[in-house]
């Protein structure tokens, strides 16, 4: 028995400052050393078979909380489902790749609760054989690897993947990172070395390396343009092929999948540049994306685009826009069912529909103050907002109750998507453009580049 009236410490990152981050072994006097929590919202919790909707964070792999009052599950458990959020090892503890420890220890740390799901959330009321993970970002992320790694299989039937990323790593790339960071402390990525260096050594060395990761983007790849040095890693015992691979060979045919993303993903990263990229840069960035030498589809696809808007929507399709859409294609082919989305809806002209507005929209913890505050919010947004956050919030329990969020499946030639605007309506996949360019590209793990 335990006093949950308040969440558990956050693990280990940038900016926490519990007794664990100077600790190297046993227990700290302030109890931040125990951070694998769980939290769970129940709308009846003596009514019994609710559905179960699991929430793993995002934070680029490398934070993140489910204290984050923008995932406060009381809104979208009052619809009625179970909600429960979790906490995870994140950054080098996580994610790193260490020889003599196993790969992915923060995902481990997602099937470990998603096991306490299993046993435990009948006494919240909670079906255990209704489960829903669901996820954003990093989040969406490891939902895609959760989908094919074996330890998982059964724990939950149902997954929403929203803004998957396309970055999961080789174990050659993973160990190249490693070495970088840990050649900083003077140690090798081995558990033998590392036992010794506290949390703090760990994120600080990250940090650095995070500051000056587009050097090494000759040795790196596209990565190393990204804002995280960590992704999931394959290996042979638990994730053995890349989710695209994995779910194009059936790995999550009896699993629902509904996966999606924003319409302006990578606008949140450019508002605060100080000058437009040039041609030669735009022309880089569509080579190292592709894996191909910039031949014009791009600016031909997009006559009207400036150069920054180009940039933009380059970098929206490798890292998030193309992943997710892939994700159901390679879910449809392997026999399953999928269903994709895309938010156009956007409360102020500069962000536009951007990276993390989903979840805030689901969750309804974008707050009339979030919007009225910033300085280009449009007149009508707060009302808006209510409306779009109210129909994904549907169809997200929806589906999570059915397996169906009401609107038809995913098929490589309708390719039917919702679009969730102002009034959101059902139309073939929007992004047509993008995705002719990338029709023939094969998302797979990322290898660093050999010289």
């Amino acid at each position: 028995m335990r006093d949950a009236s308040v969440f558990g410490h956050a693990v280990p990152q940038a900016g926490h400052t519990g007794s664990v981050m100077g600790a190297v072994a046993g227990v700290v006097e302030d109890g931040s050393d125990d951070c694998l929590s769980l939290n769970v919202w129940s709308p009846a919790p003596g009514r019994g078979g609710l559905p179960v909707m699991v929430w793993i964070h995002g934070g680029a792999y490398l934070q993140g909380s489910s204290a984050n009052p923008h995932a406060d599950g009381a809104v979208l458990a009052a619809a009625g489902v179970v909600v429960v959020s979790i906490n995870y090892r994140t950054g080098f503890e996580g994610f790193a790749h260490i020889a003599g420890a196993p790969d992915n220890r923060g995902i481990l740390d997602q099937i470990a609760a998603l096991r306490w799901v299993r046993h435990n959330i009948e006494m919240f009321g909670g079906d255990p054989g209704n489960v829903t993970v669901f996820g954003q970002s990093a989040g969406a992320g490891c939902i895609a690897a959760l989908t094919c790694m074996p330890l998982a299989a059964g724990l939950f039937s149902r997954a929403i993947a929203q803004s998957v990323p396309g970055t999961f790593f080789t174990p050659e790339l993973a160990a190249a990172i490693s070495a970088a960071i840990t050649g900083a402390l003077g140690v090798h990525a081995t558990v033998e070395d590392l036992a010794s260096v506290p949390p703090a050594a760990f994120i600080d060395a990250t940090q650095a390396i995070v500051t000056t990761m587009p050097r090494f983007a000759d040795v790196w790849g596209p990565m190393a343009l990204t804002p995280t040095p960590f992704s999931p890693v394959l290996d042979p015992e638990h994730l053995p092929q890349a989710p695209w691979q994995a779910l194009n060979n059936g790995a999550a045919r009896n699993i629902d999948l509904l996966v999606g993303h924003t319409r302006d993903e990578y606008r949140l990263f450019t508002t605060h540049l100080d000058r437009d990229p040039t041609q030669e840069q735009v022309s880089e960035a569509i080579t190292r994306c592709r894996g191909l030498p910039d031949d014009g589809r791009y600016r031909d696809a997009y006559l009207d685009a400036t150069l920054a808007q180009l940039h933009e929507i380059v970098n929206a399709d490798w890292l998030f826009r193309m992943p997710s859409l892939h994700l159901a294609h390679a879910q449809h082919a392997g026999g399953g069912h999928a269903w994709t989305y895309e938010l156009c809806w956007g409360f102020d002209s500069d962000q536009g529909a951007s990276h993390s507005l989903d979840f805030l929209l689901v969750f309804g913890t974008l707050t009339t103050d979030d919007i009225q505050r910033h300085p280009t919010a449009y007149p009508n947004a707060v009302a808006e907002a209510v409306k779009v956050a109210g129909h994904m919030r549907a169809d997200w329990v929806r589906f999570a109750t059915t397996g169906n969020p009401g609107w038809g499946a995913y098929e490589p030639r309708a390719r039917t998507t919702r679009v969730y605007t102002a009034q959101p309506f059902t139309a073939a996949y929007p992004e047509e453009r993008s995705r002719r360019i990338w029709q023939a590209h094969h998302f797979d793990a990322l290898s660093p580049h050999i010289r």
